[in-house]
């Protein structure tokens, strides 16, 4: 048996430390149809097992990659055959809710849904939400700085975390579960975790800022025949709600049809031939009087001809059945393999680019599918695109028509999915020398060894390679 392998057993228990079969027939992601390669698969049931596998590891060198919920989109979480996979499945505890402090107190492995529910229950609200609520757990979306559909009011995961407990590459404990929302001693450490996708230190615990439950949920569906008028309606939302737009999410027309026809399970809530349709939402304290706000703002658009068709959800059903078809962003694979890609731009910035994508993809292509929809409120597009054929090289020109556009207009190749190894190549994009400069001395001195998800964002090479101009400066 494997030395680090025989050790972990021994500090954690054989039950604690899966092999073989055993973890080569876990799926390696939901969206993937591999398995994980790992010499061994870890299930700590607290920090100090974290503290203890991780401090072993790091004496052997070995590599570790934490795994949450496996739903990331840029194989951040992949592994190798020598890599040990460090699951927080079992870490799933909601330790506290304080109603007076708004706060909860969450194990990294619980899944976002449970947390939502909680939420719910104790009256509060925790605004993260995103497609894959069901399986993503709070770690992942820690580590990625996830964004979801509420960003526009609400902002990403970044805003929504008081506190954090991390063990760093060694066994190091940081521990800072204050939960206070205003601390403005010194640096903030628990920034360096979030987003940085476990190749800093391994997220265990959190606390979360919770928010009062709305009092109302209004949801309409609006369709509109020009681009320029999507920027004039997310103004006027924005506007007329008083600061209450939670959601402003669009689906170019190729999204709209392909999750509104058979097989999707979604019927079309207005006529399929309109440009560009739009999801609002709006999170407020009186349920009639804000549903009449909204329907007051709609027919105002529609005179002025901001938008050319609309439907008001009158139900919760009727809601979740708009928000269905934003969720179903699986019906893309019926066109077969493809790239999925999230960046971030400028909203003023971003029909000139959609349009030079279409252009670009057009010019290598010829024939290809490009479905467009996304959180335009916050500046997110999500691309799916599909040419007919896959191979590295194919994916390597999708990419560069879709995120060489991006460095003219100061955009960034990742919104909200993180970095992995799929954006790696393309980060210069959207960050400068000097950044990544930066980020390679942050992995250098909380992860020397470069044990923590080696390859991901910043390559051990790169580190090794940095050492002298470190000790000489």
């Amino acid at each position: 048996m494997d030395k680090v392998v025989a050790e972990l057993m021994g500090a954690l228990g054989e039950k604690q430390v899966l092999t073989g079969d055993a973890v080569h027939s876990r799926g390696a992601g939901i969206w993937r149809s591999d398995t994980i390669q790992a010499k061994a698969l870890l299930r700590p049931r607290s920090t100090e097992q974290v503290r203890q596998a991780l401090k072993i590891c790091n004496a052997h060198g070995q590599s570790v990659i934490a795994h949450g919920g496996l739903t990331g989109l840029v194989e951040s979480a992949i592994t190798a055959q020598d890599d040990i996979a460090l699951s927080l499945e079992a870490m799933d505890k909601i330790e506290e809710i304080n109603t007076v402090d708004r706060t909860m107190l969450v194990d990294s492995g619980v899944v976002l849904q449970r947390i939502q529910e909680a939420a719910d229950d104790a009256g509060l609200l925790f605004p993260l939400d995103l497609g894959g609520r069901g399986s993503c757990t709070i770690g992942g979306n820690i580590s990625t700085n996830a964004g979801g559909n509420r960003v526009v009011r609400y902002g990403m995961v970044r805003d929504m975390v008081l506190g954090l407990e991390a063990v760093l590459a060694d066994g190091t404990l940081v521990s800072s579960l204050s939960g206070m929302i205003k601390n403005n001693a010194g640096y903030d450490l628990k920034q360096m975790f979030i987003g940085s996708e476990g190749s800093l230190g391994v997220i265990t615990r959190a606390v979360l800022r919770l928010r009062e439950k709305p009092k109302s949920e209004v949801t309409a569906f609006v369709a509109t025949d020009e681009f320029e008028k999507l920027q004039q309606l997310l103004k006027r939302m924005d506007s007329g709600l008083s600061g209450r737009l939670t959601a402003f999410e669009v689906m170019w027309n190729n999204f709209y049809r392909i999750v509104t026809t058979p097989p999707a399970k979604q019927t079309p809530p207005l006529a399929q031939d309109y440009p560009y349709y739009v999801l609002i939402e709006l999170l407020g304290g009186e349920q009639e009087g804000d549903q009449a706000l909204m329907e007051a703002l709609l027919a105002d658009c529609l005179d002025d001809g901001v938008i050319v068709d609309a439907v008001l959800a009158s139900s919760g059903a009727q809601r979740q059945e708009l928000w269905a078809m934003r969720d179903d962003v699986e019906q893309v694979q019926r066109l077969g393999a493809g790239c999925t890609f999230d960046v971030s731009m400028r909203v003023s910035h971003m029909q000139a680019y959609v349009d030079e994508v279409n252009a670009r993809m057009g010019k290598s292509f010829g024939d290809y599918h490009l479905i467009t929809f996304g959180h335009m409120g916050d500046g997110n597009l999500h691309f799916y695109a599909a040419v007919g054929s896959y191979s590295p090289e194919i994916r390597h020109r999708i990419e560069a028509a879709v995120y060489e556009p991006l460095a003219a207009i100061g955009g960034s190749v990742s919104a909200e999915h993180g970095v992995g190894l799929e954006k790696k190549p393309w980060l210069g994009i959207c960050r400068s020398p000097d950044e990544i400069a930066l980020m390679q001395r942050l992995k250098r001195a909380l992860d020397p060894k470069g044990i923590l998800n080696p390859g991901k964002i910043i390559d051990v090479e790169d580190i090794e390679h940095d050492k002298g101009k470190l000790l000489s400066d």
